[in-house]
């Protein structure tokens, strides 16, 4: 944590650092105060000195899961040059994502989603925007590799995108779902054939 960040900060990101795995394993309505208390070790009242209610923190909790794994993808699609090989790195990393030790638990975008359709407005709006926010850089992507004549121009970006991150999604959840790998490693297998399908 940065020396910059005040007391009051450095708690604030201390908690949603120690609590983050925890929401993203049990979902927000299966953690409890007694889980955030003690996986911190700090107090109720600690807490809530820093946070107006779990909804609080729960929220800052998506963002911080959210944000790294868009740091992890980040930081190796900037390592390859062209949108291909930046596509590839999707089912690459996610075909071991079980092996990743912040998305053991599963997807935060997947676990989120799911749980916060109706109950929980306010997280089912920060899904969508991560949602939102993922589609786009996918198209990106896609659009770049077009310009630079590396997929194919009859390409539809949004198609793409949707395609890529529904069976992601749907392998994740089954990978969770079965404790196991089996269905994963098959999708992932097809969605590089997918991707490598889309050269020009």
């Amino acid at each position: 944590m940065s020396e910059t960040l005040s007391k009051a900060e450095r708690t604030r990101q201390y908690i949603i650092e120690r609590t983050a795995p925890i929401f993203n394993e049990k979902g927000y309505a299966g953690t409890s105060m007694n889980d955030l208390t003690a996986a911190t070790g700090l107090t109720k009242g600690s807490i809530y000195g820093n946070f107006e209610n779990k909804d609080e923190v729960a929220l800052a909790v998506f963002d911080y899961n959210f944000g790294r794994v868009t740091a992890y993808l980040r930081e190796r699609i900037l390592a390859e040059e062209s949108a291909i090989d930046r596509l590839l790195v999707y089912p690459r990393v996610y075909s071991d994502f079980l092996k990743i030790p912040f998305l053991k638990a599963g997807c935060p975008l997947l676990n989120t989603s799911v749980e916060a359709d109706d109950t929980h407005p306010a997280l089912r709006e920060k899904a969508a925007q991560a949602l939102t926010f993922w589609r786009k850089a996918l198209e990106n992507q896609v659009k770049r590799g077009i310009e630079r004549k590396e997929i194919r121009k009859d390409v539809n970006p949004t198609e793409v995108a949707v395609i890529l991150m529904s069976l992601i999604e749907g392998a994740v959840m089954q990978a969770k779902v079965y404790v196991r790998a089996t269905e994963l490693r098959i999708s992932m297998r097809y969605l590089e054939h997918f991707i490598l399908g889309l050269r020009s």
